[in-house]
């Protein structure tokens, strides 16, 4: 029994491992989450065993959870770098199938139809606005910036506040909103599903998403011109590292101990 215990336990450390290696290797990832590996204890007994002769067959891996702390904000200079100061998601359409994507990496750019996309080309989601900036519904649409206003005046730049607000700047001097950034929430966001690239799907476990305006209720403001890193601390992933790497080498040698006795069993019956 205790090399199948033994034996488990490696495949546990095994998995720690590798968390952690990920968490490190996305150190430098804008808007990457870090995650821990948590494990539970497997016991053998039934309803008939004595509760004080339970035995303990070792662990199983329970979850690997996400910790959605925020990361450190780094200041760019961009107008369209964006770092949410607060709880909430950038809200964005995937540029392949259509499907939501949610991501805290804030690195936007525009692409050659006017459109606010992430790195991976996904499409920001805004609110509708009046001519005041004030959001109409909460229908979302893609972020567009027209290349000329109604006068026939050029695209010459664009502004986000810290409420969301988009604004398009024109040659003729004139200022036009064109949106209001939407923030998601979920009530459990570490049952989100990450697909990569900083970004996750909404899943049953998370909930369904909950979309608002930045600076209100519990969506955090937004920071133009920034962008938020990712929350892995390295000196605690080291510290991590060399823990698994002895609860490895522990079971490792738990196992050559476990044969050495059944060895030497072995000898003294023959």
């Amino acid at each position: 029994m205790s090399f199948y215990t033994s034996l488990n336990g490696m495949k546990n450390a095994q998995t720690s491992l590798g968390v952690i290696a990920h968490n490190i290797s996305n150190s430098e990832t804008y808007g990457f989450k870090r995650s821990r590996t948590e494990f539970s204890e497997i016991v053998a007994g039934s309803a008939l065993t004595n509760p004080r002769m339970i035995q303990g067959i070792g662990a199983s891996v329970k979850s690997i959870t996400q910790n959605f702390a925020l990361g450190p904000v780094e200041q760019t200079g961009s107008a369209l770098d964006l770092a949410i100061t607060g709880d909430g998601f950038f809200t964005t359409r995937s540029a392949t199938d259509g499907s939501t994507l949610y991501t805290r990496a804030g690195s936007f750019t525009l692409n050659e139809n006017g459109n606010i996309v992430s790195n991976s080309g996904n499409r920001l989601q805004l609110f509708p606005v009046d001519a005041n900036g004030q959001v109409t519904g909460n229908t979302l649409a893609d972020a567009n910036l027209p290349p000329q206003n109604a006068a026939g005046s050029e695209f010459v730049g664009v502004t986000i506040d810290d409420v969301g607000v988009v604004s398009a700047s024109y040659a003729d001097g004139s200022v036009e909103p064109v949106g209001a950034v939407a923030l998601a929430t979920f009530i459990a966001p570490t049952g989100l599903k990450k697909v990569g690239d900083a970004n996750w799907e909404g899943t049953g476990l998370s909930g369904q998403a909950a979309y608002g305006s930045p600076g209100t209720g519990a969506y955090g403001s937004l920071l133009s011109g920034a962008l938020e890193r990712s929350n892995v601390d390295i000196a605690e992933e080291l510290v991590g590292l060399i823990t698994a790497q002895r609860n490895f080498q522990a079971n490792a040698k738990a196992i050559d101990t476990a044969t050495q006795i059944s060895q030497t069993v072995i000898n003294l019956r023959t």
